[in-house]
């Protein structure tokens, strides 16, 4: 009997330190992460936009069935975002290539995340294929106080490459100021300058908040479609690799690190790993005595990979071309963890 209760105490005991080392992981931590989860779109015609490819009767055949599908596999993955070091999950999470509203609240009814009661921040944008930037935020843990759209304005009134705004998003994190920027910069298609133009714009944008509030906590975060090391990242916006780079009005960019030196990134072109989506973070989050930059990471788990066939080790998308491989996004999830 001696034997048995000595053992029940140990046992307690372990459950007990467990509970308190899972506490002090998660104590004034917070997750912030941005997905480009490529091409959400619904079912239903769009006017004004580009949107027949998605379709029942367009080249994707797109359908309720593929609708639903893609639905619950995002959805899943932003109910696992970060939960292993925050059990609340993301403060905010932003989003790229969503086709609207409407696409955007049957996203967050979706049965993985409908207990968050997820807000959501997203204005129609310009874009031609109707796909649009917007923010999740769980209204536990951020409460937003100012939202805008800043439209792209394009040089020499180029509209070739017509392209989204910079969703701006202010309020208080952790009783602290901070305004988050979610971006998506022309892509590929377009030369270098456009998305250097597009950095440009960003960097007055923020130039700006910072005059106006000097402590004022910043994230720039999107799908780039550039790398941390190109010249839109280091010179037009001013994020720096190391820490100790970090001028006033600059950004520390940790993703460079991870791609240059770790060769891990988020999406996988012709056998080559980029990393377009990234979160960048003011000086202020580094210096601060409050909210600090903790950690970040890609978000990879092996279902998120592509296990065979023609796109073996890239991101599992919706579509190869034409055919529908039932996927997930053909990039992977990134977040940044602060602590107070």
């Amino acid at each position: 009997m001696k034997k048995w209760i000595i053992l029940g105490c140990v046992l307690l005991l372990f459950c007990v330190c467990t509970s308190v080392r899972h506490t002090q992981k998660t104590k004034g931590l917070y997750s912030i992460a941005f997905y480009n989860v490529e091409n959400l779109f619904d079912t239903v015609p769009d006017p004004g936009k580009n949107d027949a490819e998605y379709l029942p009767y367009g080249t994707k055949e797109w359908n309720t069935e593929k609708y639903t599908a893609k639905l619950k596999k995002i959805a899943q993955v932003l109910s696992e975002l970060g939960r292993d070091k925050t059990s609340q999950g993301p403060a905010v999470i932003g989003l790229a290539e969503v086709e609207n509203i409407y696409a955007l609240h049957d996203l967050v009814r979706e049965p993985a995340i409908a207990d968050i009661h997820y807000g959501i921040v997203h204005y129609e944008g310009e874009d031609r294929r109707g796909i649009d930037c917007a923010l999740l935020y769980d209204p536990k843990q951020f409460k937003p106080e100012q939202t805008v759209l800043i439209p792209h304005k394009y040089q020499n009134n180029d509209t070739t490459h017509l392209t989204r705004g910079f969703l701006l998003v202010k309020g208080k994190l952790a009783k602290e100021e901070v305004c988050f920027i979610v971006n998506h910069w022309p892509s590929r298609g377009a030369a270098a300058p456009a998305r250097i133009w597009a950095a440009g714009q960003v960097r007055v944008i923020t130039d700006s908040l910072t005059i106006a509030h000097p402590k004022l906590n910043i994230m720039v975060m999107g799908d780039m479609n550039d790398d941390p090391m190109d010249e839109s990242m280091t010179t037009a916006l001013g994020a720096r690799k190391y820490k100790d780079e970090v001028g006033k009005g600059d950004f520390y960019n940790p993703w460079w690190e991870t791609l240059e030196d770790k060769g891990i990134g988020t999406l996988l072109y012709r056998g080559k790993w980029n990393l377009f989506d990234q979160i960048v973070l003011s000086s202020t989050l580094l210096n601060n005595e409050g909210l600090k930059f903790d950690s970040h990471e890609v978000f990879l788990r092996d279902y998120l990979i592509q296990q065979g066939g023609k796109y073996k080790g890239s991101p599992l998308r919706t579509h190869g071309g034409k055919e529908w491989l039932n996927g997930y996004s053909d990039h992977l999830p990134t977040i940044v963890y602060l602590r107070k």
